[in-house]
């Protein structure tokens, strides 16, 4: 049974401890853009909302075949809200009144986390010759920097 003070992660492998992170970062992620899509407002919400729904879905379901990929490595997906916040690194978005400028730029620090998150799963899954779980982090990051390209054009 895991307890309060277990380590980071519980696996050895590179593989998994990495996709464990990358889960963790990611669902941190999905949850903020929702807080950001229920709280956005101003001029720019309708824009805002639609896209950080799109954002939260997409999230959604990464999240999914991440765990899954655990699972298929033969580990166990973490899991849980306070496991996850354990693992992740991603700051917490303030609840309340904010600019809409200030969401995106909370948005865009956890993508580049979730991005350099992905990277990481790359690198360990490359050196482990790995395909499969290096071709998921390409798609993820490729899919958080496309993220990152919206997101900061919408801040120019």
């Amino acid at each position: 049974m895991a307890t309060k003070n277990a380590p980071a992660s519980v696996s050895a492998d590179p593989v998994t401890a990495s996709l464990q992170k990358l889960l963790a970062d990611s669902y941190a992620l999905m949850a903020q853009t929702h807080l950001a899509h229920w709280n956005v407002e101003g001029s720019d919400f309708f824009q805002l909302h639609t896209a950080f729904q799109s954002q939260y879905e997409e999230l959604f379901t990464a999240i999914d075949e991440i765990a899954e990929r655990v699972r298929a490595l033969g580990a166990y997906s973490e899991g849980g809200l306070e496991r996850l916040a354990e693992l992740s690194e991603l700051s917490t978005l303030p609840v309340g009144r904010l600019p809409a400028k200030d969401f995106v730029a909370h948005l865009i620090d956890g993508n580049e986390k979730v991005t350099a998150a992905a990277k990481a799963v790359e690198n360990a899954a490359a050196e482990a010759d790995d395909l499969e779980t290096q071709d998921l982090a390409v798609k993820r990051r490729q899919t958080h920097q496309k993220t990152l390209w919206m997101l900061n054009s919408f801040l120019k």
